[in-house]
């Protein structure tokens, strides 16, 4: 990831995608730019996944609700 911003949601009343969702909103409005892309814990996603434009990646070392979205590496 060239530039992430870690953003922590442990509601478990909102839907993932919309956990996703506020987290690449804030992260646009904050740094201008939309994210592509996003790792969570691998108990959230078990595989690769696609939401819109932003590839969502589970990796063992992000911590339950938490995500690490950004702009991938080029």
């Amino acid at each position: 990831m060239e530039f992430g911003m870690l953003w922590l949601d442990d509601d478990a009343k909102r839907p993932f995608e919309d956990k996703v969702k506020r987290a690449a909103e804030y992260y646009k409005g904050k740094y201008g730019r939309k994210p592509d892309f996003c790792l969570v814990n691998q108990k959230t996603v078990k595989e690769a996944v696609n939401l819109g434009k932003i590839s969502v990646v589970p990796d063992r070392s992000i911590s339950p609700n938490h995500f690490l979205i950004g702009l991938r590496t080029a």
